[in-house]
């Protein structure tokens, strides 16, 4: 009989969640940032467009191609790991057993007990049941580069056409205030979602992303005004 459990767990969420708001973070505070820098030079609505695709492309794919990295070799070591791991239960099973049930007598089970658990865990899938216990990998949370990839570079996409909307919509009078406006209230909006989605603090998620989004627009904004050129 499945005994199905009331509690909703969200760290199944956390692969997924983190490339997603980790991209859309981005994209709206790089491009943000380098639309302010370069609207502070005084440079025209155009250069400042341009400038802003520019960002959104090349992070999008910088995104994407750090990810598919970074998770590859994640996915690498799991991967071999695992390899190893399946040698060794087909190799040695008698051994394997005793360090699983080791495993379980060291997190608190009695001898008798730790040894039945490990013997029907064993008879079930010996090699999940390893993966498990000793190398930390669960089902659901395995390393997925392409969609970490893929979700990484559509959440920055997503993010940078908040400004660059911002930009191309306002007028010239206003376009840095606005584009600093926007972004940190779309800045303040993700990051209240990923606190709900993650079950953390709403102001906490909120305070941290805005801030660090001023921090970078503000030293954009100081750099095109020290280097920009009046056109």
């Amino acid at each position: 009989m499945t005994i199905r459990h009331p509690e909703v767990h969200r760290i199944t969420r956390i692969g997924w969640l983190r490339a997603a708001v980790l991209g859309a973070n981005d994209g709206i505070v790089s491009t943000a940032s380098l639309i302010v820098g370069v609207a502070a030079a005084d440079s025209t609505r155009n250069a400042i467009v341009l400038a802003g695709v520019a960002g959104l492309v090349a992070g999008a794919a910088s995104m994407a191609a750090g990810e598919y990295v970074s998770v590859s070799s994640q996915a690498d070591t799991e991967q071999s790991d695992l390899a190893r791991e399946r040698e060794e239960l087909a190799a040695d099973p008698a051994g394997e057993l005793a360090e699983l049930t080791s495993i379980y007598i060291g997190r608190g089970l009695d001898r008798e007990v730790a040894v039945r658990v490990a013997e029907q865990l064993t008879a079930q899938d010996a090699l999940s049941a390893h993966a498990r216990e000793e190398l930390g990998i669960t089902a659901g949370m395995e390393a997925r580069p392409v969609q970490a990839a893929l979700t990484s570079a559509a959440a920055f996409a997503a993010g940078a056409m908040l400004p660059l909307n911002a930009a191309v919509a306002s007028p010239p009078s206003v376009l840095l205030a606005a584009v600093v406006a926007s972004s940190l209230f779309s800045l303040a909006l993700l990051g209240g979602v990923a606190a709900k989605i993650g079950g953390s603090k709403l102001s906490v998620g909120v305070v941290r992303v805005t801030v660090w989004g001023a921090i970078a627009m503000a030293l954009t904004a100081a750099v095109g005004r020290a280097f920009g050129v009046s056109a």
